[in-house]
């Protein structure tokens, strides 16, 4: 795959998911959240499960234990993320939830540091405090506006940040991106699904109300969306990637006002702005500086 191709696959995988927030936060006026991601993941697992297994048939070799063992605490992480962010949109909006996911690319590199005892770059000590002060101007400069749901979507960053760095490496060493995407589909789904009806009692009726919403998700968001990734970080450099992906939070912010309705105060712009710009900061400015220099002097 080109590089200009593999970029083009993360873009569409951000624009996919970006409006998803939207189908997420309606679906929950007719089922519960375990109900729904339930449902999502489970029809994204199956629609890509024929390609899924002949991918897998095509690899002279097969995975081992190690693998498998990285594929399971990759779902675990994948299904985290995917249910504190659903829990979250109960109480915050789709603009904000889709900015504070976004800061999963600033856990990067912490977690690369205290998890892979790898020191990230110095600029990540400047690009934390910038994202969070961009939080503080999101929610309208006042600390009584982050709530219950702002606190789970940020829970969920942590998780997503794992679940990038997994997704990436597993992808590249097994050349299976649409099997592993798969087996964690289902994985989430299955998760999901036994929640569901262990605390909110789903039926037929609820998910046939909120079919249009899990179609959405199920199928382009999760099936076509997340593949699209695991496909794409094969070719595009981590932090590269990351940047392209960090625009899933712009999507949101367009999607929620053009069918939401939704609105931020003027001073929530440059909230949205340092946001932006520290996730830019971590992501690119390193590798700038790696870059070596071209022309005479």
């Amino acid at each position: 795959m080109s590089r200009s191709l593999a970029l083009s696959c993360l873009l569409l995988a951000t624009a996919i998911w970006g409006f998803a927030f939207i189908a997420q936060k309606s679906a929950m006026d007719s089922m519960g959240p375990l109900t729904f991601t339930g449902a999502r993941f489970l029809l994204g697992g199956l629609l890509i499960l024929p390609l899924a297994l002949r991918e897998n048939a095509r690899q002279p070799q097969k995975l081992t234990g190690r693998q498998w063992a990285l594929i399971a605490f990759m779902s675990l992480n994948f299904f985290g993320g995917a249910i504190l962010q659903q829990y979250g949109l109960l109480f915050t909006t789709v603009t904000n939830s889709g900015f504070l996911t976004g800061l999963y690319v600033l856990f990067v590199p912490v977690i690369l540091l205290f998890v892979f005892r790898q020191p990230p770059h110095k600029v990540v000590w400047l690009g934390v405090p910038v994202a969070l002060i961009g939080l503080f101007l999101l929610n309208g400069a006042r600390l009584d506006r982050l709530n219950t749901g702002d606190g789970l979507v940020i829970g969920s960053a942590i998780f997503w940040a794992l679940h990038v760095l997994l997704l990436g490496y597993l992808a590249r060493e097994t050349a299976r991106p649409i099997f592993i995407s798969s087996m964690s589909f289902l994985i989430a789904g299955m998760l999901g699904s036994v929640g569901a009806f262990a605390f909110e009692a789903p039926t037929l009726s609820a998910l046939s109300s909120g079919w249009i919403e899990i179609l959405y998700a199920g199928a382009l968001s999760t099936a076509v969306g997340f593949t699209l990734q695991a496909v794409g970080q094969q070719h595009v450099p981590p932090a590269n990637a990351a940047i392209i992906l960090s625009a899933e939070s712009l999507f949101a912010a367009l999607g929620g006002a053009l069918i939401l309705g939704e609105r931020l105060e003027f001073i929530g712009y440059f909230g949205v702005a340092m946001i932006f710009a520290a996730v830019l900061l971590v992501e690119l400015l390193p590798n700038l500086r790696r870059r070596p220099a071209t022309g005479s002097a």
